[in-house]
């Protein structure tokens, strides 16, 4: 099995990384400035992407590279120093609170909701740009959250697998997510390709699937990675069902409307596992990690309230929120909104 190709590069570090990749190596320059910026993101998302697919061409054994783990870890340390100062926790902060704030629903329209616009105002060319977007975590969906499970014990691991088995199709390759997904690209013309959408990806969609591996990828960050993903679970189920909603308004197709539908119900299930179960499991075991579960919750909100920050304006004027523009040219058998 092949990965993905390698991306284009967005700055002096991801471009010296992919010609370090590609054999071509003469060291890294400074890290960039923004730690939110693109070349950044990008260089951490090759980074990781090593541990899991790879890249056509790129040696397997280049995951282990004590110089590019070097870097990973530079750069890491930048965008981890950038979330703490913007996502702030302090000592009173319990997981319970924060887990609370996630569930209030605003009052009239969301201004910031991605899935209230597209619910409410959302074409079929703003929902074939979010899965775009969305594909480069979806097409992996419950992969960075299961390296959690050695680093958990008894009540915390007993459940967590439960719902990642959940996840993973419960024993069969066409219920896993990954492979749902995929279907909902095909309803709505895109390229099911693993990392097909990766060069269209702006900065801030890159952080938001970088978070989870870089909490997955660090035993230290375990309590960051339940956070983050009981954050995934609290949320999903509304928000899924405003997507659901979209979707059926746009006559998108049934495997599309499947994706979000089957995730109303499923989600609302693992919300309570997850917070009763895996929160509580880990909190028992050991108490000191619960600022860094809040962490979690903050910093996967903090992210998401960028990505949205991205999408929405341009979105509301009329452009592609989109790096390039060849993402989704609907084919002749695309759906038509109704």
């Amino acid at each position: 099995m092949t990965g993905p190709r390698l991306p284009e590069p967005r700055g002096p570090v991801s471009a010296a990384l992919l010609d370090a990749l590609r054999g071509a190596d003469a060291g890294f320059p400074p890290l960039p400035a923004d730690p939110y910026g693109d070349d950044l993101q990008l260089a951490l998302y090759v980074l990781y992407e090593l541990h899991y697919l790879g890249f056509d061409g790129v040696p397997d054994i280049r995951e282990w590279d004590p110089r590019l783990l070097t870097l990973r870890a530079a750069l890491e340390d930048h965008f981890l120093r950038a979330l703490r100062a913007d996502a702030p926790v302090d000592a009173s902060d319990t997981a319970e609170a924060a887990l609370d704030e996630l569930q209030l629903e605003p009052v009239g329209e969301a201004d910031g909701s991605l899935s209230h616009f597209l619910r409410d105002h959302g074409t079929l060319e703003h929902v074939r740009q979010y899965a775009a977007l969305r594909s480069l975590y979806h097409l992996k969906e419950a992969d960075p959250h299961a390296w959690v499970i050695p680093r958990l014990r008894g009540r915390a691991k007993a459940a967590m697998v439960a719902v990642e088995f959940d996840e993973f199709g419960a024993g069969r390759a066409d219920e896993i997510h990954a492979r749902l997904f995929a279907d909902l690209m095909t309803d709505l013309s895109l390229d099911t390709s693993y990392g097909h959408y990766l060069d269209a990806a702006p900065a801030e969609a890159l952080a938001t699937v970088n978070l989870m591996s870089l909490f997955g990828l660090h035993r230290a960050l375990r309590g960051a990675l339940v956070g983050h993903f009981a954050t995934v679970e609290v949320t999903s189920s509304p928000a899924s069902r405003r997507l659901a909603e979209a979707l059926r308004r746009m006559n998108a197709g049934p495997a599309a409307v499947r994706f979000y539908g089957e995730h109303v119900e499923a989600d609302a299930v693992h919300e309570q596992v997850v917070r009763h179960e895996v929160v509580a499991g880990l909190l028992a075991d050991e108490p000191r990690l619960e600022t860094d579960v809040v962490f979690g919750v903050r910093a996967t909100g903090h992210l998401e309230d960028r990505l949205a920050a991205r999408l929405l304006p341009a979105w509301r004027d009329g452009r592609s929120a989109l790096r390039t523009n060849h993402v989704t040219r609907p084919s002749r058998n695309a759906p038509q909104e109704g």
